[in-house]
Order: structure tokens, then sequence, then C-alpha cells
């Protein structure tokens, strides 16, 4: 059964912690091999569901030790019905994938939750298309035909809540909302921006969050940023836009780059984790809001450990 689909903690006053930056972590610090940048395929065997397994296992532990609680994000961001025939899976053996990946959270959950850290398991999905590149942007409607399948797939597994991670448009956020509306599981929306902090369509951030809020009754839970640093979009949010205060999480990259300039790297740019700790203090300055933090492209532990220790304190005993 489903522990958290009715009462999401994260609303609530206390903070929470994700992880970092699961493909890159796992390409660029561990060597491993993952096919087209998807980590689904890591749930096609043992010793990838182990090498998943332990990589989740550093975050719940230090999760553990703050005291916080904790969003377990499935690695099924690229598991949707399109990257079946380029990862070489029939559609049946993908939906499996996407399961497995699901109820691995459910077992990390059984062994780590505590009083002092709830868990939340979140199905994650990404744009159908590139994720930094909107110019081929699914509409609502075919948006929310696309993805209706892989959300079926979370709220049969009894995911909390569904995230939807690295969009580039409008459109696709409010097809995906629908869909979980449909499915009556509750949807949190994560846009992309450039270094301007406009969204890869070129659309506001404000903008964004107010057409998908008018277009679905306020659907989302809330809002996050992810895959960028925060120097793309700090400046834009100390603009006091009331659609901000829907903004409750932040996945922020390593790297000062643009999309572009990363696409192209050969190295990880892990960045300075101490100045992005501190990033973080002014976005909770000026998002009092924020309870979901963690990272994203060129992140791993070091970073979101030092996201928590600039915004908590850490327990001494």
């Amino acid at each position: 059964m489903t522990k958290y689909r009715q009462q999401l903690p994260q609303l609530g006053n206390q903070m929470f912690l994700t992880d970092g930056g699961l493909e890159t972590t796992l390409i660029f610090l561990q060597g491993i091999e993952l096919p087209e940048f998807a980590a689904i395929s890591l749930m096609d065997n043992p010793e990838g569901l182990q090498i998943a397994k332990d990589y989740f296992q550093t975050y719940l532990q230090m999760a553990q030790r703050f005291e916080r609680g904790f969003i377990l994000e499935s690695v099924t961001w690229r598991g949707d019905s399109d990257w079946a025939e380029p990862l070489g899976y029939s559609q049946q053996q993908l939906e499996e994938l996407n399961r497995k990946a699901i109820r691995m959270l459910h077992d990390l959950r059984v062994e780590y939750e505590t009083n002092k850290t709830p868990i939340v398991i979140s199905g994650c999905l990404g744009p159908r298309g590139d994720a930094y590149d909107a110019s081929e942007a699914l509409t609502a409607s075919n948006a929310q035909h696309y993805h209706a399948e892989q959300i079926r797939i979370f709220r049969e597994e009894n995911t909390d809540l569904v995230s939807a991670l690295t969009l580039t448009s409008a459109d696709e956020a409010i097809g995906i909302t629908r869909a979980a509306q449909a499915e009556n599981i509750p949807v949190v929306i994560s846009f992309t921006v450039e270094i301007d902090g406009r969204l890869p369509s070129g659309q506001t951030l404000a903008d964004a969050i107010e057409e998908v809020d008018a277009a679905t009754g306020r659907g989302p839970a809330y809002f996050m940023i992810n895959c960028a640093h925060p120097c793309h979009f700090i400046e834009t949010l100390r603009s006091t836009d009331r659609s901000f205060a829907r903004i409750r999480g932040i996945r922020a990259n390593a790297s000062c780059k643009s999309h572009a300039e990363l696409d192209e790297a050969t190295e990880l740019d892990r960045g300075d984790p101490h100045e992005l700790g501190q990033f973080y203090l002014d976005l909770q300055h000026i998002l009092p809001q924020l309870t979901v933090i963690g990272g994203c492209c060129g992140t791993d532990h070091g970073h979101v450990e030092a996201m928590a220790k600039a915004l908590l304190a850490e327990p001494s005993y």
C-alpha cells in the first residue's frame, strides 16, 4: 500500500533531502556505463540493482544522520516508452524494469525509515524529448496520452507521488499533471532553465508555473527547479513573483556551465560543493517554503551534504 499519497510530509515545514546527480555520479565517478544515459538499465540484472541500492544507501544514511526525511526518486527518468527501442527492450520488458525500480525503493524504505527519517517514494519521469531542447515539445493533449502509461505503473506500484523532472515547456507539464490527476496521484513539476533563467521554450519561469496552475486547477502538489546552477535562476527568484511561492524544491547542477556546454563536456565539472551549499542558503532566504533539497548533474553525496550543512544543524551526539 501507498504510505504518504494522501498527505505528503514535504508539504509541511520539515526539510527533506533527496539525492544528487545519479547518472553523472555513476558514469564519471564510478565508471559505470549507462546506455543512452538511462539508469533504468541498472534494473536489468542483479549487479545493476545492487549498484543502485548502494548509491541510495549512501544518501539514506546521510538523511538519518541529519535526522531528516528523504525523497527516494526512482531510476526511471528515461523509462518512458520511446526509450524501449534505443535501450534494446520490448515495451513489456521496459514496463517490468519500471516496476522493479519502484519495488527496490519500497525495500529501501523498509530498511531505512525511522520516525525521524520519513521516506517518500517518488516515481520519476522525464520529458519525452531532449531535456535541453524544447523545439519538439509535446502539446498538452499529446503529453497526457504519452505519459499516462508510465504514471499508471507508478500508481499501481504504490508510489507516493510522481515527479516530472527537467521539463522544458508548460504544455508538457500540463499534460503530465492531467495524466496524474486521472490516476489520482500527486504530481510534482520540475522545470529546467537556461542561463537567463527562462525555460528552454523561452517562457519565463513565473509564466510557466502560472500557465500550468491555470490549466490544471493548481494541479501540481508543488513545483521545483532542476538541472541548472543557482547562478542561472537566483536573480529571477528575487523578483518575489507570487507564483514562486509554489516552488518547494531545488535540485541544482554542480557546474555554472550552460546546457550546451555540459552536453559537449567529456569530463565532470563538480564545481565547488561549499559554494553550492551557500547558494542554497541564499535560496532558502528567498524561498522560505523550500522543503526539498538535492542535486542534479555533476553533484554527488558530498554536494548534498554541503547543502544540508548550510541549511540544517547537524545533530551532535
